[in-house]
């Protein structure tokens, strides 16, 4: 598939997809401020379905004892069915989120990755 054939932007209010960067809306605890991650810094990532009880029902913050992943505020995580954690070196925690629609994110951000040479 060619990248022509994607609209190269993917928003669904909380996560923001576009050629330059992933925008993470209500990432920062307590100020709820957004964090934005250029696609260059990311070397690939992971996408998984959310646990039962373990992502799913995490709102905010760490999803593991460890502090592997830090998740955005997300009120509407438990209806979602596909955790993202993104593969950053030296970045921990990891940045973790739950899009809206993730097989359009996952196809969209395939595309601008391997765009960028």
């Amino acid at each position: 598939m060619s990248a022509d054939s994607y609209d190269q932007t993917y928003d669904d209010g909380l996560v923001q997809l576009d050629r330059a960067a992933i925008t993470l809306r209500r990432y920062h605890f307590p100020s709820g401020t957004s964090k934005v991650i250029s696609l260059a810094s990311i070397r690939g990532y992971k996408a998984e379905s959310l646990g039962l009880f373990t992502q799913r029902f995490r709102i905010w913050g760490s999803s593991d004892l460890d502090l592997r992943r830090w998740l955005p505020l997300d009120v509407r995580r438990p209806f979602k069915s596909t955790l993202i954690t993104l593969e950053m070196p030296g970045t921990r925690p990891s940045p973790a989120f739950t899009p809206a629609r993730p097989d359009e994110f996952t196809a969209l951000l395939d595309v601008l990755l391997s765009q960028r040479g």
